[in-house]
């Protein structure tokens, strides 16, 4: 009677342990189905602004480099919603792609640089946000013929994610804004900070941090205030996290300008962009390095930090 009792026993606790694993590999099922839709990107008919479809991806999601192929097709094919325009087709054409340590570069022909200038950004702008949905993409660059692309200004546009990006989805990107930023230059004899309040209409589609840093880098405009950063210096790429501003240029950074204070130099930079609101603190970099010496004496390996008491009072 015992030996009967257990056997039911057991069979109560298998048909248990059975249930339990379906469950669980219903609910997993239930997951990685919820997690295969990716909302992909595309220009409006007027190019004005980009809009989003969703869109269930077919390939095993693990397999990164299957989900990017995927989406790229997505992207070089013509929706069938008229309003919607692919962001990979006209004079955009991809070449190739790799994936390296989160980095995703895309290299584009030649007639990339042909791509107007608004449309140019909606289409950044559609393929950046819809491949950076993909597990183990941190960053996108983009290349032209293996070189970076560059804006209007020679700058190397650099590592882009969704936050490169400002804009409401169906909105125009492309708006304009006026803003009054405020960039500390150096004093004459350069050993004092002094703020010059400048108004600026943007593009609203660029991060405030780049573009007070892009203003800096252009010089004062004015004789009461020098110069403290090289003019000849190149921004690689701008991002902000948790409200640390993430900057990264070429070598001409590290190269003096003037009479210029390294501190009085380094804290113009710091300084300009913690005076935008969503930023507290300045991570530097060069070439993708912080182990570099600005102007040969402050290590860059180091969060900044705003300093007040460098600024003329």
């Amino acid at each position: 009677m015992r030996a009967k009792k257990r056997i039911v026993a057991n069979l109560i606790f298998c048909v248990m342990l059975l249930s339990s694993c379906l469950i669980s590999a219903c609910r997993k099922s239930e997951l990685v189905d919820d997690g295969k839709k990716i909302q992909v990107y595309y220009l409006n008919s007027e190019e004005t602004g980009i809009i989003f479809q969703d869109y269930e991806v077919k390939a095993d999601l693990f397999d990164t480099n299957a989900v990017i192929d995927e989406l790229l097709v997505q992207m070089e094919t013509m929706p069938d919603k008229l309003e919607y325009e692919a962001p990979i087709s006209g004079v955009v054409h991809m070449l190739s792609y790799t994936l390296n340590g989160g980095l995703l570069t895309l290299n584009f022909d030649g007639r990339y640089d042909e791509n107007d200038k608004t449309t140019e950004i909606l289409d950044r702008a559609a393929i950046v946000r819809t491949l950076i949905q993909v597990e183990g993409v941190d960053y996108i660059t983009f290349m032209v013929m293996g070189k970076p692309l560059t804006d209007s200004n020679g700058n190397i546009v650099g590592n882009m994610s969704a936050d490169s990006f400002v804009y409401n989805a169906g909105n125009e990107i492309n708006t304009y804004e006026k803003v009054e930023l405020v960039l500390y230059f150096a004093t004459e004899d350069g050993t004092e900070l002094i703020p010059v309040y400048r108004s600026v209409v943007y593009n609203s589609n660029i991060l405030m941090q780049r573009l007070a840093i892009e203003q800096l880098l252009g010089g004062p405009n004015t004789d009461l205030a020098y110069p403290t950063l090289n003019p000849q210096t190149k921004i690689n790429s701008v991002s902000v996290r948790d409200g640390v501003c993430y900057v990264d240029f070429d070598s001409n950074f590290l190269v003096s300008n003037g009479h210029v204070k390294p501190e009085v130099a380094i804290y113009s930079l710091v300084n300009t962009i913690c005076a935008i609101t969503d930023t507290n603190k300045v991570q530097i970099s060069v070439g993708g390095n912080t182990d570099s010496l600005f102007m040969e004496t402050i290590s860059l390996n180091t969060v900044f930090e705003r300093n007040l008491d460098i600024i003329k009072q």
